[in-house]
């Protein structure tokens, strides 16, 4: 039989998918709602995929929000739920003009939350799933067959390897 133990604490990571002139006043609601913000990655265009340039009026840009407090894992539905009444704020004439898709990282992965059910995702709780994104293996983060195509790009893997390491570092600060 297996000994019950706290979760490990994790990094929280909210991807960030915007359309938006100025996201000063998304950053401070975040903040306010969530916690303090330790890095904001730089701006790439999401050229991946063209599915939210018609919601969301044009090209997004993508970007990617870390988070100073590390996490009890628990809270991803909660944080999703959250991240979901931001985007609604935001939303004209019920179009999203940000997306934001919490995630959290671990040694070992990176977990991302979702309202939409596949096969390969997992319920946590009030509709929200949790897909496994990412794998860290053999020194770099590995995708799956359901990965989306930026989460899988060089470009994001380098970055994930990145807030690995700081990760990593707060980890060994907390003991």
């Amino acid at each position: 039989m297996g000994i019950f133990k706290e979760f490990s604490k994790v990094c929280l990571v909210i991807g960030v998918l915007s359309t938006l002139k100025e996201e000063g006043e998304v950053i401070s609601l975040l903040e306010k709602e969530i916690g303090k913000i330790s890095k904001i990655s730089d701006k790439y265009e999401f050229s991946f995929t063209d599915y939210y340039d018609e919601e969301m009026g044009k090209r997004p840009d993508r970007w990617f929000i870390v988070f100073e407090e590390l996490i009890d894992p628990q809270r991803l539905a909660e944080i999703k739920i959250q991240t979901n009444q931001i985007e609604e704020k935001f939303a004209l004439d019920g179009k999203r003009k940000v997306n934001l898709d919490p995630g959290i990282l671990s040694l070992g992965n990176f977990i991302l939350a979702t309202t939409k059910n596949r096969s390969h995702r997992i319920p946590l709780r009030n509709g929200i799933y949790g897909e496994l994104t990412l794998i860290f293996k053999d020194k770099k983060f590995n995708a799956l067959d359901w990965t989306y195509a930026d989460y899988r790009s060089e470009k994001f893997e380098e970055l994930f390897k990145t807030f690995r390491e700081e990760y990593k570092q707060k980890l060994k600060s907390s003991n």
